[in-house]
């Protein structure tokens, strides 16, 4: 069922200039994670409550992009129109680079359709913030038993999208501001083909919440980085999974190049 989301954009989006305050020009990492506790702050307690529904996370998700707006980071969204084309639930595989996804990505598929994510085991056990990734009812993997990972993914997953939900998933090792081919799996790929439905891919950069050296979700804010996603067409997997994988690839890949992140392709790319 698609959340009712009142005012909810239904079309991709661009921010307009703001102007900063003094007090996020002078101290921007401070400015910047002041206003995104606060507000997961308050999600946990509503997540404890039972009280975090899709139109929850969703206003929380607006509220986390416009604390990169204030800060000075403009954000840009494109290709929404491809989530909102889609006759069911999907597979939606993108890069990953930092925490900053798992916080913007609801405000711009709640309006078309429900999702959830495949997150590491640490997120659903991380203090304050359990609470609202419990409450999204995710796919949790421990990174640490590869065939355990697939084996949850393929039965969560399959499971979720039974019932209509995308699953977002990030196919990647660890974050990192470098895209690079040899670390990026086919487990996606091989879930939808698996439940006979398509995959998304997603090009995101988010480096202006940067990785942090002794605590990786809190590193500084960089405002003069500009926040992207790209959505691409949906791709039918079928029986051609490592061509479908292939595309997604080329697709994310040739995204980030034109935004100047650095791409490390394979052999033969």
């Amino acid at each position: 069922m698609i959340p009712t989301l009142k005012g909810a954009p239904w079309a991709d989006y661009a921010s307009d200039q703001m102007r900063v305050g003094p007090f996020s020009r002078a101290f921007p990492s401070l400015a910047f994670y002041a206003r995104v506790g606060w507000i997961v702050l308050q999600s946990s307690a509503r997540a404890r409550r039972r009280q975090f529904g899709y139109d929850e996370w969703y206003a929380a998700s607006l509220i986390v992009r416009s604390a990169f707006e204030k800060g000075g980071a403009l954000v840009r969204v494109e290709g929404t129109a491809h989530i909102a084309g889609l006759a069911g639930p999907a597979v939606i595989i993108g890069n990953h680079m930092s925490t900053a996804e798992t916080f913007l990505l609801a405000s711009m598929l709640l309006p078309f359709r429900p999702a959830t994510f495949v997150v590491k085991q640490s997120l659903v056990e991380y203090p304050v913030f359990k609470h609202i990734m419990r409450s999204r009812d995710p796919i949790v993997v421990g990174r640490t038993n590869p065939r355990e990972d697939l084996k949850a993914v393929m039965e969560g997953g399959q499971e979720r999208l039974r019932n209509g939900i995308s699953v977002v998933i990030f196919p990647q090792r660890t974050r990192k501001e470098t895209f690079e081919q040899e670390g990026f799996n086919t487990i996606g790929v091989k879930l939808a083909k698996r439940a006979g439905v398509p995959v998304v891919p997603l090009a995101l950069k988010t480096n202006a919440w940067s990785n942090g050296r002794l605590l990786k979700d809190i590193g500084p804010f960089k405002p003069a980085e500009e926040v992207r996603f790209a959505f691409g067409p949906p791709i039918e997997v079928g029986t051609r999974d490592r061509e479908a994988h292939e595309t997604v690839f080329s697709f994310i890949a040739e995204r980030l190049e034109g935004w100047g992140v650095p791409v490390v392709r394979g052999a033969g790319h």
